[in-house]
């Protein structure tokens, strides 16, 4: 099983290296290997019955995701961002199996995500007109909140108390990881570029699915 995760490792490394020497032969083997070694760690360590059904199709969601912007980050960027809206889906369901019940720690959480969210995505939309880009303004929006909502669900874990404190940890951290790249992301290609901003939001991207995984199979294996 670790075999999976050293591979994911592995191929992450050399995805950021693609990236920052522009190999795109090497990127089109590791950036989707890398979500392909760790659904397969998923799938041998702790199965595909109930919630990690859906942790596996966000995997899945994610890998599609992945090759449509691979392909073209521009012309792909709307299929893209619908595969991984789907894969926030499939984790906000998986992280939400039982219902957990509300309390006043998930409602500090979920306005800390929202008031820090809103600032971020204000700044993002005020920028899209001026890149030609104002028909995304919906469907960033509507992202935006399903994966804060996926933050969210993934922090509420760590104070649940039929989640492991470690497992509930690695998938807040991963959670987070996650939602920062994304934010690295639209920040470097909508409103101002950021030097090695594709290094960073593929690294943050990688480490945070890494971590999220790790942290089911912590909790169900």
């Amino acid at each position: 099983m670790t075999l999976f995760l050293t591979a994911a490792f592995i191929l992450a490394a050399l995805q950021a290296l693609a990236v920052y020497k522009n190999w795109f032969k090497l990127e089109v083997i590791a950036k989707p290997g890398v979500m392909v070694a760790l659904f397969l760690w998923l799938f041998t360590s702790a199965g595909l019955d109930g919630p990690l059904l859906w942790f596996a199709a966000g995997i899945l969601f994610s890998l599609i995701g992945d090759i449509f912007l691979m392909i073209s980050p521009d012309r792909m960027f709307l299929a893209g961002l619908v595969a991984f809206l789907l894969a926030h889906i499939a984790y906000i369901v998986g992280f939400n199996i039982p219902i957990p019940e509300i309390n006043f720690f998930g409602i500090v959480f979920a306005v800390m995500i929202g008031l820090g969210g809103l600032r971020i995505i204000r700044r993002i939309l005020d920028r899209l007109p001026a890149t030609g880009r104002g028909h995304l303004r919906r469907p960033i929006i509507l992202y935006s909140a399903v994966i804060s909502l996926m933050l969210l669900s993934a922090m509420i874990k760590l104070t649940d108390i039929s989640w492991n404190a470690n497992a509930a940890a690695l998938v807040s951290i991963g959670a987070f990881l996650f939602y920062l790249s994304d934010i690295i992301l639209a920040w470097n290609k909508f409103v101002a570029p950021i030097q090695h901003g594709r290094i960073y939001n593929i690294t943050a991207y990688h480490l945070g699915q890494i971590a999220l995984i790790a942290g089911v199979i912590a909790q169900f294996h």
